[in-house]
């Protein structure tokens, strides 16, 4: 192999590499199935508050992730729920119940318990779904 033909097999396989490991650089759309920052569009999950797994959601201000959906308990017999995942970055959101909001640990993004954007970078609101208490079992939809 001569000179030339070494830098141009160099190139192409530079070229390959940077192609493969880009693909994961690409912003998350949104694809038909999914909901913004990739959290489902629809949800139906019911969760048994007896449950130990669901044991956070026993006490005002508990929350657990479950099926991509951040579950909250805000007082007696009153939850709601978001997606988990900020719309901005895809990272996977905390609730801060001493603040009452979502907080996105990659770029400091808020937002408000019905899911509005309170801090950027994030301009779209979380997708928010429906709760419905029936004696132990929480159902979670929309």
């Amino acid at each position: 192999m001569d000179r030339k033909e070494f830098f141009a097999s160099l190139g192409i396989s530079a070229a390959s590499f940077a192609l493969m490991n880009c693909a994961g650089c690409a912003k998350s759309t949104d694809s038909p199935s999914s909901g913004q920052g990739g959290s489902p569009a629809s949800v139906n999950l019911t969760l048994d508050l007896n449950a130990a797994a669901n044991s956070a959601l026993t006490r005002d201000g508990g929350f657990l992730i479950s099926n991509d959906v951040i579950v909250v308990r805000k007082s007696l017999g009153v939850f709601f729920a978001v997606q988990r995942s900020c719309t901005h970055s895809n990272v996977s959101l905390t609730y801060q119940s001493s603040i009452n909001k979502f907080y996105c640990s990659a770029h400091g993004a808020t937002f408000s318990e019905s899911g509005a954007v309170g801090n950027g970078p994030a301009t779209r609101p979380l997708n928010v779904y429906q709760t419905e208490l029936t004696g132990t079992n929480l159902r979670i939809y929309g």
